[in-house]
């Protein structure tokens, strides 16, 4: 990577019409860290080379930010006075920090108690204005659908195509990270966009003549209690402690096929308690502090690993999509509260064990 890192737009912008520079709205997103997880890889049956992607080194802490900037931008750039999104909380704090800097009003629709502080507190903090609805995040979503659609103000949802154009840049980063395509890419599924992403973004590199190896295969991953491309059919009420990816009808679920299929991967779920175990391991053992939804990557990497999915030697690459700040009350759900003593020398001492 370059020392000085431009944001998406302007590192790759053959791959988005060689823009304006004058008209991106940026935050100098990308560029984000492939971290080696070696503590990790070592719990594998087989020996592998095992990297997280980590997203969670956005400017607003996940991986929407990719898909922002261009969305934001080109919206800008067509006259747009103002924003809309539904939201489980990336969605929505990554379109309020874009939207002011762009100078655009935005308004972000989320459903009622589904939604983290952590990721509320950033769309507040931008001014954008929240709706709450007393409802799920797919009936959200189909209301800002349709105000959009009838109404002068810009949806910058995934179903917007240059939210997903821009999110192929990870894929781009991974190439030039790596100096080659992984043989396995695991991604949390949610509403889908990510792993459709992911695989153009590949197949753009390739086409481009970056790319020379064989592409990956995507391995998408859905929590149990929200899983409908596993299931086949939309689940009315999804529900994981994995918030990001709580969908029961992703948008973009016809282009996750596509992309487990055409690369050869699959589409699969891991339970919540597999998600814990994973979230817990990245954090205890490599230092690395992603959401719960992020977490469901290494769950399904885990879960294939110990089925004998590999044989040794594969390259892989997992995309934890946001970071663990975005959902700060799952550590207190899921850890054990500090050790409180009296204010004394001596008690600490007997609890660093030196008494």
């Amino acid at each position: 990577m370059k020392t000085t890192w431009r944001g998406i737009m302007a590192e790759y912008a053959p791959f988005f019409g060689s823009p304006d520079p004058d008209s991106i709205v940026t935050l100098q997103e990308g560029g984000t860290p492939l971290i080696p997880l070696e503590r990790i890889a070592r719990e594998f049956p087989v020996p592998v080379s095992l990297h997280a992607k980590f997203e969670g080194a956005n400017p607003t802490g996940s991986f929407k930010d990719r898909g922002m900037t261009l969305a934001v931008s080109r919206a800008a750039a067509r006259g747009a006075r103002a924003l809309i999104c539904a939201s489980t909380g990336n969605t929505s704090a990554s379109a309020a920090a874009y939207g002011v800097r762009a100078g655009l009003r935005v308004f972000v629709v989320i459903p009622d108690g589904k939604i983290s502080r952590g990721k509320l507190a950033q769309a507040i903090v931008h001014r954008a204005t929240v709706i709450q609805v007393e409802g799920l995040f797919d009936q959200a979503l189909s209301i800002v659908r349709e105000v959009a659609s009838t109404h002068p103000i810009a949806l910058v949802n995934s179903v917007n195509p240059d939210r997903l154009e821009g999110q192929r840049s990870v894929a781009f980063e991974i190439v030039d990270q790596m100096g080659s395509a992984p043989d396995y890419h695991f991604l949390p599924v949610g509403n889908a966009g990510n792993i459709t992403a992911s695989w153009a973004g590949y197949r753009a590199y390739r086409e481009a003549g970056r790319l020379s190896s064989a592409l990956p295969r995507l391995m998408g991953v859905q929590a149990e209690g929200a899983a409908p491309i596993v299931l086949g059919h939309v689940v009315e009420k999804p529900e994981t402690v994995a918030s990001a990816i709580r969908i029961g009808n992703p948008a973009s679920w016809q282009g996750a096929l596509d992309a487990a299929r055409d690369s050869g991967g699959t589409i699969f779920s891991v339970t919540d308690e597999e998600i814990l175990e994973a979230y817990n391991l990245l954090a205890s053992r490599e230092g690395v502090f992603c959401e719960p939804a992020s977490a469901a990557s290494l769950a399904g990497c885990l879960k294939k690993a110990r089925a004998g999915a590999f044989s040794g030697g594969e390259s892989i690459v997992l995309t934890l999509t946001g970071h663990g700040l975005k959902d700060p009350d799952a550590v207190f759900r899921t850890q054990t509260s500090e050790i409180r003593v009296p204010a004394r020398k001596e008690e600490v001492l007997a609890v660093l064990g030196f008494s």
